[in-house]
């Protein structure tokens, strides 16, 4: 602030400094005295080429996440991480399927991925579905006598 009998800035008000503190200055709320920082890049991962390793998703977990149906890493926030944080997630992928984008590039890249056929990669969680599935099938055949026991 000015001093109001002087209308002089003193250096040591605490508003934004330099150029910014001018009326025409354009702010974007990202400058660093606010803490932000601009991203010159997105981050995206192509999924037909994941694994579902989930090594992403642990690393930096507010970035990435392990989608339900098919299994494959997807991002969830595009500023969920530090990027220090996201370059290492991106450094664990055993397969290079996540890459630094333009993100004038990202809207393509992402509408390319809706006409995607993803295969499902299998079961996530627990496998409870596969070991009810398998018991099932072992007491049908127990039922048929097709399961002897050699003592």
């Amino acid at each position: 602030m000015a001093n109001p009998q002087t209308d002089i800035y003193t250096g040591f008000e605490p508003e934004l400094g330099g150029d910014l503190r001018h009326e025409d200055a354009d702010r974007s709320g990202f400058e660093p005295e606010l803490g932000g920082a601009l991203r010159q890049n997105a981050v995206y991962v192509d999924e037909s080429v994941c694994i579902g390793c989930g090594h992403c998703a642990h690393t930096a977990r507010n970035t990435f996440f392990l989608e339900e149906s098919y299994g494959r890493a997807r991002v969830v926030a595009q500023d969920g991480d530090e990027e220090v944080i996201v370059q290492e997630a991106i450094d664990t992928c055993p397969v290079d399927c996540i890459a630094w984008v333009n993100y004038t590039d990202l809207a393509g890249l992402e509408a390319a991925r809706k006409e995607q056929v993803i295969q499902n990669l299998g079961i996530i969680g627990d496998g409870s579905t596969l070991r009810a599935r398998h018991r099932k099938s072992r007491e049908h055949k127990k039922s048929d006598g097709e399961i002897h026991n050699h003592s």
